[in-house]
């Protein structure tokens, strides 16, 4: 049983991925770069600090919301037209972010790494949320909604209950049924 939510919480992802990549290449969606950057490095941190702490396969969806969002990155320098217009905000919360990094760095404990971490990804996660508000058309929910059901395979595969194993996944879990909220608002509250 284990090994089908490991593979779930990696597959997901990659659907999710795959659908905002097409919705990408035909110029719906158009992602903030800067939020994909952060979303792609902070959760690849987490991996690794998780990892560090002896989290093991319960780290895999983490893996993947770095993964995933790494592929979107690069293929937007690729798409000129398909990616949104950095505006000051969006830097702001980008020196933020790799503020929580280094102070992260220069810590060197795992949970603080972890802290860190979400909190980068939160920053980062501010200008697409105010994008998805204003804007809910250039954004695709699937893969937010694959990324929500990809961090909730962490908890059956978790071998701890403990800060370390679960604190990325359960805000995983808020930040994507947020913007799935958003993004669908005007269907489910008709």
């Amino acid at each position: 049983m284990i090994t089908f939510f490991v593979v779930a919480g990696a597959i997901l992802p990659l659907i999710g991925i795959s659908f905002y990549m097409k919705e990408m290449l035909t110029g719906k969606v158009k992602p903030n770069k800067m939020t994909w950057l952060v979303w792609s490095v902070a959760p690849l941190i987490a991996t690794f600090a998780a990892l560090s702490s002896g989290v093991t396969l319960a780290v895999v969806p983490v893996f993947m919301a770095g993964f995933g969002p790494l592929i979107v990155l690069i293929l937007s320098f690729f798409r000129k037209e398909a990616y949104w217009k950095i505006k000051k905000l969006d830097y702001g919360c980008g020196a933020l972010s790799a503020l929580a990094l280094m102070l992260w760095y220069m810590t060197k404990d795992p949970v603080i790494a972890i802290v860190f971490s979400i909190a980068c990804d939160m920053l980062a996660f501010i200008p697409t949320l105010i994008k998805s508000w204003k804007y809910p058309e250039t954004e695709d929910s699937i893969v937010y909604a694959t990324y929500l059901l990809s961090a909730c395979t962490s908890f059956p595969i978790a071998k701890r209950w403990d800060f370390p194993t679960l604190a990325y996944p359960v805000y995983l879990i808020i930040s994507s049924l947020l913007l799935v909220l958003l993004i669908e608002r005007r269907r489910l509250f008709k």
